[in-house]
């Protein structure tokens, strides 16, 4: 190899390295110029006039051997009030449970709820398909009532969701303008007085947030299996099954409903809360059913690519959503190979040109080390200024952790490179922590 070769080697290799902590960078600028709070200012973009508040809400509740956390959620789902006016009603889907969790429902006496239990074999067939069932039974409900289906939104919110008390509210004050057809608000983690809790919060309420508010500037915002929010209307015109059986359905909702038009909106003013995953083998799995996901809707890159509706700054934002796993996959090879090599060469005597002493090499890891510390550091700061209900050295810890918990999902999107290769789709649900029970109220 020749040296101008390996300079070229060198040059590609700190330009990948230093692609990230640039972007984030960029990113982090942007959180804290154009992102809400709860605590103080909010300047998310403002809302465009219009009559098309919704006066029904449905928050719709997929629970499949939840028993450890459904009365909590769904105690929760029931103090939710609307603007004056409004109804919201909550709609549990027991998908075949074959714990407690048609006990605890039953328990529950409640004007507002409805409990549909689907029994094999029509239950059990993943999360979109319970969905279906809920929206095809509200879609005959509303039709039943004479209501326009455009002024009905449908919210989901998961098993182990709590949603903050203005969710409703919010959503309301973002569908005013009748061109919105789906709302995502801010997702954040209740249990994280643990470390892997806390690093999953500072992923959730500082990274995603600052992602999604990047993507409403752009229109791309994306739509979350917890926290999206969707007019009847919209989801009607995507058939009988709006949900798919992708792993990552709600991903999927999102682009199907960017190509036929729909504005989608994010708000950091609400959220939703919901369980970390706090083993680290449950997660893994987690992650790389997350990963497959985005992999199996790659499908929609011909079709984003080609439609007129789709901006093109906006199509590159998606396009670097969905290829994220194939190109991190990649890149880690790459690295960790230059480092094998590097190492290798030293050890045998026949140094590689770029990394000739022992002293480059640690230079080299140095380097690596730097890079990838200082997003985590950044983001725990983010996270400090937007929330302030951590203690600093709890985030500055989760930063700390933050690369730990990178090379976990790039070791799950191996996981899901080979599962989507194999042609295997099946997956458990992930398990919930019992927690303190709420008090429910009429």
């Amino acid at each position: 190899m020749s040296a101008s070769d390996s300079w070229l080697i060198v040059v590609a290799g700190y330009a990948l390295l230093l692609a990230w902590p640039v972007s984030t960078v960029v990113l982090v600028w942007f959180a804290l110029r154009y992102s809400g709070t709860h605590r103080a200012k909010t300047v998310n973009r403002s809302v465009a006039g219009g009559d098309g508040r919704p006066q029904h809400f449905w928050i719709i509740v997929p629970a499949l051997n939840e028993e450890a956390v459904v009365a909590n959620t769904v105690g929760a789902a029931l103090k939710l009030r609307g603007p004056a006016g409004t109804l919201s009603r909550v709609l549990v889907v027991d998908d075949g449970s074959d714990d407690r969790t048609p006990e605890v429902l039953a328990a529950i006496d409640h004007p507002r709820l409805h409990v549909m239990r689907r029994d094999l074999p029509e239950a059990r067939q993943g999360k979109g398909e319970a969905l279906n069932a809920a929206f095809r039974h509200i879609s005959r409900l509303t039709a039943e009532a004479g209501v326009a289906a455009d002024r009905v939104v449908v919210g989901i919110i998961d098993g182990d969701g709590q949603g903050s008390e203005n969710i409703l509210v919010e959503v309301s004050r973002l569908m005013r303008d009748e061109r919105v057809g789906a709302a995502q608000v801010q997702v954040r983690i209740r249990n994280r007085n643990k470390l892997l809790g806390a690093v999953q919060d500072l992923e959730f309420g500082a990274i995603v947030d600052a992602c999604q508010n990047l993507r409403d500037a752009l229109d791309t915002v994306g739509l979350g299996g917890n926290g999206q929010f969707s007019r009847l209307s919209t989801l009607q015109t995507l058939g009988s099954a709006p949900w798919s059986s992708c792993l990552v359905e709600d991903l999927e909702l999102g682009l199907r409903m960017h190509l036929g038009g729909v504005a989608i909106r994010y708000t950091s003013r609400a959220s939703v809360t919901q369980q970390a995953v706090v083993d680290v083998r449950r997660l893994t799995r987690q992650r790389t059913r997350w990963a497959q996901g985005n992999m199996q809707c790659a499908r929609y890159l011909g079709r984003l690519a080609a439609s007129p509706r789709v901006a093109r700054i906006a199509l590159a934002e998606m396009l670097h959503y969905l290829l994220s796993p194939w190109a991190n996959a990649i890149v880690t090879v790459v690295l960790i190979g230059t480092g094998i090599a590097g190492l290798g060469g030293l050890l045998v005597g026949h140094p590689i040109s770029f990394l000739p002493t022992w002293v480059a090499l640690a230079e080299s890891g140095g380097v690596w080390l730097a890079v990838t510390t200082f997003p985590g550091v950044l983001w725990a700061l983010v996270h400090k200024r937007k929330h302030g209900d951590e203690r600093t050295a709890r985030m500055l810890t989760a930063a700390l952790a933050y690369p730990a918990f990178l090379i976990l999902g790039l070791a799950a999107t191996y996981r899901a490179l080979g599962r989507q290769a194999s042609g295997r789709q099946g997956w458990a649900k992930t398990e919930r922590l019992a927690e303190e029970p709420l008090a429910v109220t009429a």
